[in-house]
Parts: structure tokens; sequence; C-alpha cells
């Protein structure tokens, strides 16, 4: 059985199919899903889910593309929301410096308060961390009695270590596959697999040989394969691991 523990599956992107694709995925053995927001209108989408499937759980929090754009009284509203029995954690949460589509201060402002927020409510949080390595972890080290997973890690052994060393979990992508990375494998080699989860980040990010298509929950099995093969153990192995390592940082029983 597979825990994809990454997924948006409110996208539009399966607006025309929605409910058929997540009605297939016991035939790809995935049996748990883990749907993450990104604002207010997607948390609200995640919650709707959640209701509808019985194996979907959800994370409500804001994405720092959007910190610019969030109303005064949004921690209220992922607090109401937080209540709802199916969701897990806050996330997804962080920093993005590639796109800078939030000024920085600013997306260092709601990080923190959404991190407040999550040990206010007892919620482990979903990182994302893009080329904003240093204030990420600057900001995290005040908050390390949290439950963290970096998601889509594509970081350095070097900065893996460090997050470890924090009690941090580093979930992967179908990125471990393609063909120029190099740092993933490297990092999936050396951590320790109790600290890793699988997760599609879908529709985005679909491994090989499906790069190019549309991501979806099925192809989740194919990262786990991919760190099976790095690590030369069993895929059953993978599975199994990673989902009782996720069963445990979520929660779900």
């Amino acid at each position: 059985m597979f825990f994809d523990t990454h997924t948006h599956l409110d996208d539009d992107k399966f607006d025309d199919d929605r409910d058929s694709v997540i009605s297939s995925l016991r035939d790809f053995n995935v049996t748990r899903i883990m749907n993450v927001s990104c604002d207010l209108e997607t948390a609200e989408k995640t919650i709707a889910l959640c209701d509808n499937y019985d194996f979907i759980y959800g994370a409500v929090g804001v994405h720092p593309h959007n910190a610019e754009e969030v109303p005064d009284d949004y921690l209220d509203t992922l607090r109401k929301m937080s209540k709802h029995d199916k969701i897990k954690a806050i996330g997804e949460i962080g920093l993005d410096y590639y796109y800078d589509f939030s000024p920085r201060d600013v997306q260092k402002k709601i990080f923190t308060e959404q991190l407040h927020l999550a040990r206010e409510l007892n919620l482990p949080v979903i990182i994302h961390d893009r080329d904003a390595h240093e204030d990420c972890l600057n900001i995290l080290r005040d908050f390390t009695d949290l439950k963290v997973v970096y998601h889509c890690y594509s970081g350095s052994l070097e900065y893996a270590k460090i997050l470890i060393s924090l009690g941090f979990y580093l979930s992967f992508t179908g990125s471990l596959t393609f063909k120029n990375a190099k740092a993933g494998p490297e990092v999936v080699s050396h951590i320790p697999i109790e600290r890793m989860f699988i997760e599609t980040d879908c529709p985005y990010l679909a491994p090989v040989p499906n790069r190019g298509k549309r991501n979806f929950p099925g192809f989740v099995p194919l990262v786990a394969e991919k760190i099976a093969e790095i690590r030369n153990i069993p895929v059953e192995d993978v599975a199994k691991i990673t989902f009782e390592n996720a069963n445990q940082f979520f929660n779900v029983k």
C-alpha cells in the first residue's frame, strides 16, 4: 500500500475527470492521500475532498506565492478549518525566493504566523522551500518542537543532514527519476528511510517514463521503485516504511 503525502487533486487540471481518477487509485495500491492547500480557496476544496473520499486527508495553509493576498482574518479561518477531523497538518507553507510572487518580508511574516498556529493546534507542518534555505531554516530553528516535513526535497545532502538532525522529515517526488537528478538520489542513499515520505505533488512532476504528462497519485509507486533501486531494497519495504512514517507523522489511524 502507498501513501501519497502531497497532492493537489483540487487543481483545475482534474476538473474533467477528478472522480474517475480518484476512484481508480486503489488499482495502483494507493490507499491514502494527503491533499495540500495553497490558499483559503484550495483549503475549502481540500475539505470537500476529505468529505467525499474516505482515504483522502488534508492540510490547510497559505503558500508563499499567495502570502500577499491573505485577508486580515486568514488565521481565524485556518483555525476553524483545522477543527475538521480529517485536516491533519498546516501546509503548504514556507518561502519561495525563486519566483518571489510575494515580497520576502511578507512571506516570512505569513510563514511565521502559520508556524505559531500549528504550534497552537498541535499539528505538523508541510514546508515549501525554494531557493530560501537559509531564511527558512533560521525561522524553523525556533519551531523544532513541531513535526516538520520538507516536501519535494531537492536540496543538498549537507542541508538534508541538518534537517534530519533537527528531527525533520524529507519527502521525495518523481524528480528523483529524472536523468539530471543528482542531489536527490545522493540524499536518498544516505538519510534514514525512517525519515522519508513519498509524494507526487500532482499534477506536477510526473516521474519517468511519464515526464511531461499530468501527474496523479497512481504514479507514486514509481517514486517508491526509484528509492528501492537507489537503496537496493525491495519496493515493498519502501512502501511499508514510508506508509508507516506518514501515518505516524500525520496521526492517521
